[in-house]
């Protein structure tokens, strides 16, 4: 099936309810994020008869990203099983309807991350007029700091382009950025096709058939994910939304763990701790019984208002998380020719830190002995936050600095917070 993930100018995501979509057990179909219409009237029983897959399409703005994903729900309605999305029903934002185009992705890269971290593997969109840009290089960036392990790549527009030598030199560009940021380059899948034609039935070999065979590799190539199925349940709050007459709703992708209807749940974040029940499940416009990690779904809860539950805030078992405010974490500083930083920084420097569906203003503090830190550098960081969040061992998180990316990291230590680090947040 398919759930568009994020904001659709950054992210346009699919979740494959098959191993297989070339084959009569799958099916698709592409619903918006918007959650409004939970429960609004009798829903149909959703059948966990196939296993799930997370599927997202990055790169740079303008190169195809929602004409593919419309061209892919239009090649697998014609085969049957699916539902058809036109490119304006998933550009339905009103900005997106006025300009006729999706939002600029560096506008909004929080959601890029958002998005990006619920994804299972991508499909990275390259117009074969531009080759690589630099939105194409920071989507990938993310999508590897994030731990998207699998890429497959569609180089869209191919009709444009008249000089084949072209299309062989954005090949071979994108397979050495592909291995510059720990892909395998040379043997990940690459298809070079027109989504406009597969939408226009025309030139079936660039439009169509191009279609099927992207999705041949994505059956192939992207494997099942292993769910962490065992564990307290959590979910990352990406929205909330009240339905008249029936609650509040809140959505996003189970990170780990099951639920299901009568479960107690609580929510933590933002200097908030809410206790509710779930009265109701969803997805994909359809009402189940339990949610598994791996879904991208609706949660009604009983007796919370919408201002009290916020993007951010981590829907979980009562009792199994607690929020941290100081950690310290394994970063990578990115060089300058990744991307980052062009000066090192020192203690008190202050980034943004991103994790799940947060992101939280940061104070660095370096370790005993230690004056500053270089771009490219991997350092031992403490970081304090503004504010209590969901924070674990293991957990990843990304920094940025204004409108760039400057280093990604892993939570090695919960730590204290000191009367100093009280202070230095007022």
């Amino acid at each position: 099936m398919a759930a568009l993930v994020g904001i659709r100018a950054c992210l346009s995501a699919l979740q494959l309810s098959s191993p297989s979509l070339l084959h009569s057990s799958y099916k698709l179909c592409a619903v918006p994020l918007s959650r409004r219409n939970f429960a609004a009237e009798a829903k149909k029983v959703f059948s966990r008869s196939k296993p799930h897959l997370n599927i997202g399409t990055i790169g740079h703005v303008d190169h195809g990203k929602t004409t593919l994903t419309a061209a892919i729900t239009k090649v697998l309605a014609e085969a049957g099983g699916a539902r058809y999305k036109t490119y304006e029903d998933i550009d339905n934002a009103p900005e997106e309807k006025a300009r006729g185009i999706t939002i600029n992705a560096s506008l909004c890269l929080k959601n890029m991350i958002t998005g990006t971290s619920q994804m299972d593997g991508c499909i990275l969109v390259v117009a074969a007029t531009d080759g690589q840009m630099p939105q194409t290089r920071e989507h990938l960036l993310l999508a590897r700091q994030i731990g998207v392990e699998h890429v497959v790549v569609f180089v869209n527009k191919a009709d444009a382009v008249e000089d084949k030598e072209m299309l062989d030199l954005v090949e071979l560009e994108i397979r050495e950025l592909l291995t510059e940021y720990g892909y395998d380059g040379e043997n990940t899948p690459v298809i070079i096709g027109s989504a406009l034609c597969a939408l226009e039935n025309r030139q079936p070999e660039l439009g169509v058939n191009s279609i099927m065979k992207l999705l041949e590799v994505v059956d192939n190539y992207i494997p099942l994910p292993k769910r962490d199925l065992d564990k307290p349940f959590l979910l990352p709050v990406e929205g909330v939304y009240s339905i008249p007459g029936r609650g509040t709703v809140v959505t996003g992708t189970l990170e780990r763990g099951m639920i299901k209807k009568g479960d107690e749940c609580e929510f933590l974040g933002h200097n908030r701790c809410f206790k509710s029940v779930i009265t109701g499940i969803e997805m994909f416009h359809q009402s189940l019984d339990r949610a598994e990690a791996g879904d991208n779904m609706g949660a009604l809860v009983r007796g919370l208002k919408r201002e009290d539950v916020r993007r951010g805030m981590v829907m979980c078992k009562p009792g199994s998380i607690q929020p941290h405010q100081k950690v310290k974490a394994q970063v990578y500083v990115l060089s300058k020719e990744e991307g980052g930083r062009h000066k090192p920084f020192c203690t008190n420097f202050m980034p943004i830190m991103f994790s799940h569906t947060w992101d939280m203003a940061c104070i660095v503090q370096l370790l005993p002995g230690k004056e500053m830190v270089m771009p490219g550098e991997d350092a031992s960081l403490i970081l304090a936050l503004r504010q209590p969040m969901a924070l674990d061992r293991g957990q990843r998180f990304t920094l940025r600095d204004g409108n760039q990316t400057i280093g990604t990291g892993l939570v090695t230590e919960i730590l204290p917070m000191t009367e100093d680090d009280k202070y230095n947040w007022g």
